[in-house]
C-alpha cells in the first residue's frame, strides 16, 4: 500500500499554497495526502489535493486573555484527541505542519503518537505556534536563509528548503525578465495581500495620478482592490488617463506576473517567494500590525538581495510613493538589476526539497 503523509495547515492561503505544492509533489512520488485543519478550512478546501479532510477542533486566542487562552487550550485538546483517533485508523507515515493554530491539533497529535513529524516554516520570523512545537518535531524546514525567533536548540536540525509555490509559478523561474523598453509600455502589477489591502488600494491610484503625463500615458496598471475601493481607483485612474484593470482577486496571477516589469505588493512570505522566483523588481509594503514583524524580515531578505525596495507602513506617502515609482519606471537598467537581485534568492524546486526531507524524515519510522 502507498505511504499516506498527513498535512496539518490552514487558516490562510499563506500556509495552504506551500502544503498544496508538497502534496503534489509527494503524490508524484506515489503518496496519499490526508489533510488535516480546523473544521472550517477542511469543508471548504475543496481544490485541495487530498484524498480525505479531517476537521480538526482547533481555535485562537488573545494574548493576557485568561478565558480566551482557556477556551483554546480545551478547543486544541480536543482537537488533538480527534487527531490521534484519526491516525490510528488511517496510520500515517509522517506528519507535515505548516504552522497557524489550524495545524497544531494534527502535528501534536503526530508528536505524542511518536510518529515522524516535519514543520516548515513560511517566513523569516518562525511563528508562535511553530515556536512552540519546534524543539519536539524530527525535522524542522524553512523558507529563507535567515529565522529568527527560532528556540536555539533547533538550530542543526534547520534545514532552508524555500517556500513551495504553485507550478504555474514555479514555471516564471525559467522565463526571462525583459525590462521596458525606451518610450515603451510599462507594465504595473499591484496585489492586495489578505490583510491589509486598503493601503494599497487608495494609496496607489493617487500616487500613480501625481507622476509625469508622459509616464502615465505609457502605464497599464492591473491592480487587486478591495470591492469598496474599486469605483475611486477607477475614477482616479480615469481621470489621469492611465489604463488600469481593477478587481478584487487575480485567478491568472502567474501570466500577470510574467508580463509585469514592476510588482507592488505586501510582504508575506508566499508574495516574496513568488516574487523573487517570477524575478521581478518590487516595491513591497510590510504589514505594519503583523506579529513580531514577519513581513518587515520577509522584505528584508529581498530588499538585501537588491530584489526590492522597502517601503514602512508609518512613513509611507502618496508623494513618496509616486516619487518611488517615477525612479524605477524611468530606469530600466535599474529594474533588470533587481530582477537578477530577486531572482538570486529564489528556490524554485522548494517542493522537491520539502519532499526530499520529508521522505528521509518518514524513513526513520516511529520512535
Amino acid at each position: 500500500m502507498r505511504k499516506i503523509a498527513v498535512v496539518a495547515a490552514g487558516g490562510t492561503g499563506g500556509h495552504l499554497f506551500p502544503a498544496q505544492a508538497l502534496s503534489e509533489a509527494l503524490i508524484a512520488r506515489g503518496w496519499r495526502i490526508v489533510l488535516a485543519s480546523d473544521e472550517r478550512v477542511a469543508a471548504f478546501a475543496e481544490s485541495f489535493p487530498a484524498e480525505e479532510r479531517i476537521g480538526l477542533s482547533a481555535r485562537t486566542y488573545k494574548p493576557r486573555d485568561p478565558i480566551s487562552m482557556g477556551l483554546a487550550g480545551l478547543s486544541i485538546f480536543r482537537g488533538i484527541l480527534q487527531a490521534r483517533a484519526a491516525f490510528k485508523r488511517i496510520d500515517p507515515a509522517v506528519v507535515v505542519g505548516f504552522g497557524g493554530y489550524p495545524s497544531v491539533p494534527g502535528l501534536m497529535a503526530g508528536i505524542t503518537q511518536n510518529r515522524p513529524t516535519v514543520l516548515h516554516e513560511q517566513n523569516a520570523v518562525m511563528g508562535r505556534a511553530n515556536r512552540r512545537m519546534a524543539s519536539q518535531v524530527r525535522a524542522v524546514a524553512c523558507a529563507f536563509p535567515v529565522l529568527h525567533k527560532a528556540p536555539a536548540n533547533i538550530a542543526n536540525r534547520v534545514t532552508v528548503v524555500g517556500n513551495p509555490v504553485r507550478p504555474e509559478i514555479r514555471e516564471l523561474f525559467d522565463k526571462p525578465y525583459l525590462p521596458p523598453e525606451p518610450g515603451g509600455t510599462l507594465r504595473l502589477l499591484i496585489t492586495g495581500g489578505s490583510q491589509g489591502a486598503r493601503l494599497l488600494s487608495e494609496l496607489m491610484p493617487e500616487a500613480v495620478a501625481k507622476l509625469p503625463e508622459d509616464l502615465r500615458n505609457r502605464l497599464r496598471i492591473q491592480q487587486q482592490t478591495r470591492k469598496e475601493s474599486m469605483d475611486n481607483a477607477r475614477r482616479i485612474y480615469a481621470n489621469a488617463n492611465v489604463q488600469a484593470e481593477i478587481a478584487p482577486f487575480f485567478r491568472d496571477m502567474a501570466s500577470r506576473l510574467r508580463q509585469a516589469h514592476l510588482v507592488i505588493g505586501r510582504a508575506g512570505a508566499g508574495t516574496v517567494c513568488e516574487f523573487a522566483i517570477a524575478g521581478r523588481p518590487a516595491i513591497l509594503i510590510p504589514l505594519a500590525i503583523a506579529l513580531d514583524d514577519d513581513q518587515g524580515q520577509n522584505a528584508k531578505v529581498m530588499a538585501d538581495a537588491g530584489g526590492a525596495q522597502v517601503a514602512r507602513e508609518d512613513a509611507l506617502t502618496v508623494d513618496i510613493m509616486a516619487t518611488a515609482l517615477e525612479k524605477l519606471l524611468t530606469n530600466p537598467d535599474r529594474l533588470a538589476r533587481m530582477s537578477a537581485g530577486a531572482r538570486s534568492i529564489a528556490r524554485p524546486d522548494a517542493a522537491e526539497r520539502l519532499a526530499d526531507l520529508v521522505e528521509r524524515t518518514a524513513a526513520q519510522g516511529r520512535g
